[in-house]
């Protein structure tokens, strides 16, 4: 169990973050499948679009966990605007990303403290759900965040995409 000392610190992500995030979106990736891409060439390219979305006008939301000085957890977040509607919902949706914290922190609560500032954030905007894609692994700490399955929403994979 972490001491004080060690709990992380949760901020918003700011565009000097950007290499060190790209280097955590490849720690994440790679754990899923095999890259295709050479680290350098995508760390280089991941840090850039990073940079641009945590700069004013940029699209992406994104929480940094904090340890020691050292990034030890992201999550990412966009909201989606809706047409406009006549009735009280909100006119936005959540979108989160991007959830990883690095194996030796995993199992402190960092994940979760991620997720709800995201969701706090939603909270704030109002949006009218909240969606994501999770992993085998990461249901249950969605679960407990309260997210559930539903039939209301569809989806389809593009056609030439990487599973097509």
């Amino acid at each position: 169990m972490p001491t004080t000392l060690d709990a992380p610190r949760i901020r918003r992500a700011v565009p000097d973050d950007a290499d060190t995030l790209a280097a955590l979106r490849w720690q994440f990736r790679a754990e899923l499948g095999e890259a295709t891409e050479p680290r350098d060439a995508f760390q280089a390219r991941c840090a850039a679009a990073m940079r641009a979305e945590l700069s004013p006008g940029g699209r992406w939301t994104a929480w940094v966990a904090e340890r020691d000085g050292a990034l030890v957890g992201n999550a990412w977040l966009q909201v989606i605007a809706k047409l406009p509607s006549p009735s009280s919902e909100a006119e936005a949706h959540g979108y989160i990303s991007n959830v990883f914290v690095v194996p030796a922190a995993r199992g402190a609560g960092i994940g979760r403290a991620l997720v709800d500032a995201a969701l706090a954030f939603c909270d704030g905007v109002p949006v009218h759900d909240v969606i994501l894609w999770p992993s085998e692994r990461s249901r249950s700490l969605y679960r407990r965040a309260g997210f559930g399955s539903t039939e209301d929403i569809l989806s389809r994979r593009a056609a030439g995409g990487p599973d097509a």
